[in-house]
């Protein structure tokens, strides 16, 4: 450990916008790559050691940072390896934390595993998917995670918690809430089958009846998503402005059935798409309630604004500050709650910002 510790040389005012997929911010006044377990808890000793603030960065694709960039040091995780072992009928599938998180679907599909295929298509790496305990067309990856190692940074080790020790909820974690900050996610292992595909989502059930496939493998599941996603501007593209983004800006907000009922009586048919829940609540989906409350495809301030093809993606079109992404978000968070009463909530984690008040305006539920 001490060997690692001496090796540990930080590099100065490194650009982070190139390592977002929203493409802005400013720099970080330290920042190294982790490759392994020991580089983590090296990089933690550093910081306490020359009294910085220290952020972890993974793949970059949830992620807002401000124009002033991150005073401290940026730890960006880079743990790879993926392996695949047999546990009975199941196969526990094991990816470092810096692993791409598609390429790892495709490579779980390839092998007629079931349980991600819907999650194809989604930025970012392996390690940030139990954070934001990811999900989209109908599944989560909570449902497949068995455990989770991780190097908690108030022991100062490394620790394993299986799925039910990660408090997952509706895109949330410990690490995202009650924890957030303390634990360094390393590795995950996930716990896959053959199986059918997933094909609850609507989206991905009208993609099958056009193309006439009536019993989908999850090979045909990833193929759909990927379309899909590709018509929403939700799968990144170099080439395509509409691509530049955190991907979903808002969470679907989850809303009583009686403010779901309030909400349908406002319109002259009485409908008001949502998804009930067990408990009688009501998923309502956020990109209705935007552009019900006036903010279309497309629009924004210039430089930032909401994609022309999906209206819970905010863009940067090619020279937007995060001043700008934020003037955006707050006009869009303003105006829902204006119309609906309902407090649409970021997905992205903000860096950077201190004591903004817009960021606190973004943040606040009350």
């Amino acid at each position: 450990m001490r060997s690692a510790e001496r090796a540990l040389h930080p590099q100065p005012d490194v650009a982070l916008a190139p390592l977002t997929t929203l493409g802005i911010g400013g720099s970080a006044r330290w920042f190294i790559r982790a490759s392994s377990v020991d580089d983590v808890a090296a990089a933690h000793r550093w910081a306490d050691e020359h009294g910085v603030e220290l952020f972890v960065l993974g793949g970059g694709s949830n992620l807002v940072i401000a124009d002033d960039g991150f005073n401290g040091l940026v730890t960006q995780i880079d743990v790879r390896g993926v392996e695949f072992t047999r546990d009975g009928d199941d196969t526990l599938v094991r990816a470092g934390a810096g692993e791409a998180w598609d390429p790892l679907v495709a490579a779980v599909v390839s092998r007629g595993l079931a349980g991600v295929e819907c999650l194809s298509g989604i930025p970012g790496s392996v390690g940030g998917t139990p954070v934001q305990n990811v999900g989209a067309y109908g599944q989560e990856v909570s449902d497949t995670i068995a455990h989770v190692m991780a190097f908690d940074r108030r022991l100062k080790q490394m620790v394993t918690m299986a799925s039910e020790d990660c408090r997952f909820t509706y895109r949330m974690s410990r690490f995202k809430r009650e924890d957030a900050g303390r634990f360094v996610v390393c590795d995950v292992v996930f716990r896959l089958r053959p199986g059918q595909a997933t094909t609850t989502y609507p989206d991905v059930s009208r993609h099958f009846e056009r193309h006439g496939i009536t019993t989908p493998t999850v090979a045909d599941a990833r193929s759909a998503v990927l379309d899909i996603r590709r018509q929403k501007g939700m799968v990144i593209d170099p080439g395509d402005p509409d691509t530049r983004s955190v991907g979903s800006f808002f969470m679907n907000p989850v809303v009583p059935n009686d403010v779901h009922r309030r909400i349908a009586a406002q319109f002259p048919d009485g409908h008001t798409p949502g998804f009930t829940l067990a408990d009688g609540s009501v998923k309502i989906p956020a990109a209705w309630l935007i552009e019900q409350a006036g903010f279309r495809k497309g629009f924004g301030n210039g430089r930032a604004g909401l994609s022309t093809k999906h209206p819970l993606a905010i863009v940067n079109r090619g020279s937007a500050t995060a001043r700008d992404v934020l003037a955006v978000a707050v006009q869009i968070k303003r105006g829902v709650l204006d119309r609906f009463g309902i407090r649409l909530h970021p997905e992205p984690v903000f860096v950077g910002f201190g004591d903004d008040p817009d960021v606190h305006d973004l943040i606040s539920v009350a």
